[in-house]
């Protein structure tokens, strides 16, 4: 489905808080008409309130059969709110869910059996259009669908398709949970500079930049991260040491990290059930 198709059709929005805002800001960008979007959100922002000046629609009624429902509420609220669009399954409507933790089979039980829905894992840096999703779809998504959910999730960050829903478990360890590590890498990163003489305020200046311009550099260069690391050490020099600390196998990152990563994998696969 093209973007003519959107604006033809119609997109809903079942909730806009960031991440939906964001979405929602990336699909005006991109050629979405506002007239051709439909929020449902019990406190609508004074972003959208501004934007019904020029078309968006806001807790009106839906349309007949828009070619995208976006499910962005939390996972906590979908009981409530998925009644308000239920008339849309079972049709020829595409469900793209953006909650964590809300497995298919669950739409499926509430929207029909024979609803086209797919199932997706952002992350919060998509609110700076750096985000990126995991998608996977039921056995009613054909190539069209999954191409329009990718073009609209690709207006804020990167898409990759999963294999299988249960691979779900370690992207929402990985890139899901991943922003608050590297959150965390910053500020202890800075409170490690300020424990070695610097001003706080300019440690999480230093923090905040390195780790926001490796990641760039990261993404960027040709070479992968592996060599980029052996790029900037010098044997023997002051990298090197800090990195004997980090790569130590009883207590450095890859343990760390592998432990970090397993609890939320194991956490989500709990909540699940």
């Amino acid at each position: 489905m093209s973007l003519e198709t959107i604006n033809q059709r119609g997109l809903v929005l079942l909730g806009c808080g960031k991440m939906g805002t964001a979405m929602l800001e990336g699909w005006l960008v991109n050629g979405v008409k506002p007239t051709s979007v439909t929020i449902i959100d019990p406190y609508p922002s004074d972003r959208l309130i501004a934007l019904q000046a020029e078309g968006l629609r806001v807790n009106v009624d839906l349309p007949t059969a828009p070619a995208i429902c976006i499910l962005a509420v939390k996972p906590q609220m979908m009981g409530e709110a998925l009644p308000q669009i239920q008339a849309l399954g079972n049709g020829t409507t595409v469900f793209l869910s953006i909650a964590a933790g809300t497995p298919i089979s669950t739409f499926e039980n509430i929207l029909g059996a024979q609803t086209p829905i797919i199932r997706a894992m952002p992350n919060t840096p998509a609110a700076v259009g750096r985000g990126i999703t995991a998608l996977i779809g039921n056995d009613l998504i054909d190539d069209t669908a999954m191409a329009m959910a990718e073009s609209l999730l690709q207006a804020v960050g990167q898409t990759v398709q999963l294999d299988s829903e249960d691979q779900m478990d370690a992207v929402t360890a990985v890139s899901g949970s991943g922003p608050a590590y590297v959150f965390h890498l910053i500020e202890t990163l800075a409170a490690a500079g300020v424990a070695e003489g610097l001003p706080a305020d300019m440690a999480m200046l230093l923090a905040k930049a390195t780790v926001g311009g490796a990641g760039e550099l990261a993404e960027r260069a040709e070479e992968d991260p592996s060599t980029l690391r052996v790029n900037v050490t010098s044997p023997g020099g002051t990298t090197a040491a800090a990195l004997l600390v980090l790569m130590d196998e009883g207590r450095g990152f890859p343990t760390l990290l592998r432990e970090a990563v397993k609890a939320s994998a194991d956490r989500s696969r709990e909540l699940r059930g």
